[in-house]
């Protein structure tokens, strides 16, 4: 093979793996968002704070709406946070697809 052939299969490989690397962060994301708004959801029905499920939720969501707490803090009963991260990661989603085109 000649070293341009070479070339372009190794540009070939790193363009997949790139795309692989943005496809899962992708999908971090929307797993990171159901996260969220199971939370949400479970944050109604009152569920026991000690549920070992709830506690790993909390765990897993807690970096990034303590980030969004801190940006708009909560309105007497109502917390917004979620509704921000929501946004934010909808923003990330979107330019992590448009890196794929």
């Amino acid at each position: 093979m000649s070293s341009k052939a070479i070339a372009l299969t190794d540009a070939f490989a790193y363009n997949r793996f790139m795309d692989f690397i943005i496809i899962f962060l992708i999908n971090v994301v929307k797993i990171f968002k159901y996260a969220i708004l199971i939370r949400v959801i479970l944050s109604w029905t009152g569920m026991d704070a000690n549920n070992r499920v709830i506690r790993a939720l909390n765990d897993i969501t807690d970096p990034v709406l303590k980030l969004c707490k801190s940006i708009i803090p909560p309105f007497g009963m109502i917390d917004l946070s979620p509704i921000l991260a929501f946004f934010a990661l909808d923003l990330a989603e979107y330019g992590l697809q448009k890196l794929l085109m």
